[in-house]
């Protein structure tokens, strides 16, 4: 019987190490690093947001506003 009981406690105390969670030291340290990724993840967003392009490629407006010169023969 003291065997069973041994085990019991020994069940009971190892749920009860497990079933406490992280303290509130430990929960202040992860919503501390959640809010520094999510600041950080924002401040790139808003960086790449207001990024003004340094090279952007011409517009050839003849290209645009002429119609295709070039036609296919029909298929046989």
């Amino acid at each position: 019987m003291k065997k069973v009981f041994s085990i019991v406690m020994v069940a009971a105390l190892a749920t009860a190490f497990v079933a406490c969670g992280p303290s509130a030291e430990e929960k202040a340290k992860m919503e501390e690093r959640a809010k520094q990724v999510a600041d950080s993840i924002a401040a790139a967003i808003s960086a790449s947001m207001n990024e003004v392009p340094t090279e952007t490629a011409p517009v050839d407006s003849a290209a645009a506003t002429t119609a295709p010169t070039e036609t296919t023969a029909p298929a046989h």
